[in-house]
């Protein structure tokens, strides 16, 4: 068995925070083959793709602009107390394979690695990527179980049937699909800060007409963040349940560097406060998607993506401390 400490994020106190390899929180790299990798709770993973895209590309390169931001990342959570490396047994399991030229075999690549992950018992924080990656990664650690829950933080809905003239597999497609498969159960998914223009309305009918709770950005402002969470709580409960954080959730003013950006969205504190609210629950991995560097303004959307990462990898720590 390794050192516990062999786990633990190389010290900013011992080498400058700009120095040295950049992985995810400065965590250790484990990559397939190492016997280190049975050891590990928590795997800090990259997807670099964005075949999924009907907007503005670039998606694809976010991982790597998520590592590097994230090296600023510290120890300690001063609003929670949580340590997550004490925690839990955290490392950067590298990027997971894909095909930048299929997005048929992307799929097949992506859901085989979370599969393999699955049967570590490696509790996953993935790094996109656009979201059409949600859709192969819930296919790799869900398989044959039961459909699980989903808090969705984003300004669209992702519940759409088809896009251009039919095809189904986009980044705005992936939760009908996973629902359809029985991958996620439309009735214990909650989705907070839709908004925007639309192009009719038909995701969020068929999301109302299953069972999915919406949760439109005049909502949360009006109810506030710690009643719509109370409320996202007891829809999800206690059975397992994903969590997936679409960076243009944010308002582009605070995170400016997506494909899809929305006016109107909550802001980098009330996104913090709501992922803290997630504490308690049977957590079976996490994402952040859509950050796409190249209409970032000085890294702003990457770093703060990574603290929005770092917020769920507290939440994910706290669940699988228990498990040891």
């Amino acid at each position: 068995m390794a050192d516990e400490n062999a786990f633990l994020p190389r010290s900013s106190m011992d080498l400058p925070r700009f120095a040295g390899a950049m992985t995810f929180m400065k965590l250790p790299l484990v990559e397939p083959g190492d016997p280190c990798l049975a050891e590990v709770e928590i795997g800090i993973v990259g997807v670099p793709f964005d075949g999924g895209t009907s907007n503005r590309p670039g998606a694809r390169h976010g991982p790597r602009a998520l590592r590097e931001a994230s090296g600023m990342i510290r120890m300690v959570n001063q609003a929670s107390g949580i340590r997550p490396f004490h925690e839990a047994r955290c490392a950067d399991l590298g990027d997971c394979p894909v095909n930048p030229v299929s997005l048929d075999d992307s799929l097949e690549k992506i859901e085989g690695f979370y599969k393999d992950l699955a049967g570590r018992g490696v509790r996953p924080l993935t790094a996109g990527g656009d979201h059409l990656i949600s859709l192969p990664v819930l296919r790799g650690i869900v398989g044959d179980r039961a459909p699980v829950g989903m808090v969705h933080f984003d300004a669209h809905t992702d519940l759409y049937d088809a896009y251009y003239g039919g095809y189904r597999y986009t980044h705005g497609t992936p939760f009908r699909r996973a629902c359809e498969e029985g991958l996620l159960d439309p009735r214990r998914i909650v989705q907070i800060g839709i908004r925007g223009t639309a192009y009719d309305g038909a995701d969020v009918e068929w999301g109302r007409a299953n069972g999915v709770r919406i949760v439109m950005i005049e909502e949360l402002a009006d109810r506030g963040v710690d009643a719509v969470m109370a409320e996202a709580r007891s829809i999800v409960g206690d059975a397992p349940t994903y969590v997936s954080f679409d960076i243009d959730g944010l308002d582009p003013s605070m995170a400016p560097g997506t494909g899809t950006p929305e006016i109107g969205g909550f802001t980098t504190r009330e996104a913090q406060r709501m992922v803290r609210h997630l504490a308690g629950l049977d957590l079976v991995g996490a994402d952040l998607v859509e950050v796409s560097p190249p209409f970032d303004q000085g890294g702003l959307t990457a770093w703060t993506g990574a603290n929005i990462m770092f917020e769920l990898l507290c939440v994910l720590a706290a669940v699988a401390a228990p498990h040891r």
